[in-house]
């Protein structure tokens, strides 16, 4: 008998980057880590930044997620989420320099007091640092 699937979409504003069946997701929800298998009870959350997972048959596909929502909805999970990239195309060198020079840019804030502009970069650096987390996982 064939293991039970769901259909999974994860869709940022500039494009749907998987649409597909999986047996599993697992998604960093605000409240913590959730974990979506088929025939799950309807749920909306809201997802933070940090490791997104699909397992698909055996294997985890590995996704850097930005902060968004997710749907569940009769075996259907839908993901809206402001930025994704999954593990396998993260260019590690970029990120690196993209984590350093956040890092430099909110010592700089820091030092001249601007917090309008602190929670924009305290995001970008989580996601620089989670993208950085995510690429490990395949290379």
């Amino acid at each position: 008998m064939a293991e039970k699937r769901l259909r999974c979409e994860i869709i940022t504003p500039s494009k749907i980057i998987f649409n597909g069946d999986v047996n599993m997701v697992i998604a960093p929800s605000v409240d913590g880590e959730l974990g979506i298998l088929p025939l799950h009870t309807s749920l909306v959350a809201m997802l933070k930044i940090g490791e997104l997972k699909l397992k698909i048959g055996d294997n985890y596909e590995y996704i850097a997620s930005g902060k968004g929502y997710l749907e569940v909805r009769e075996d259907k999970v839908t993901i809206l989420i402001d930025n994704a990239e999954f593990a396998s195309q993260i260019d590690v060198e970029l990120a690196e320099r993209v984590k350093k020079e956040i890092e430099e840019k909110l010592s700089i804030l820091k030092k001249e007091k601007k917090p309008e502009l602190f929670d924009e970069m305290q995001n970008a650096l989580e996601m620089a640092a989670t993208k950085l987390k995510v690429a490990k996982r395949v290379k």
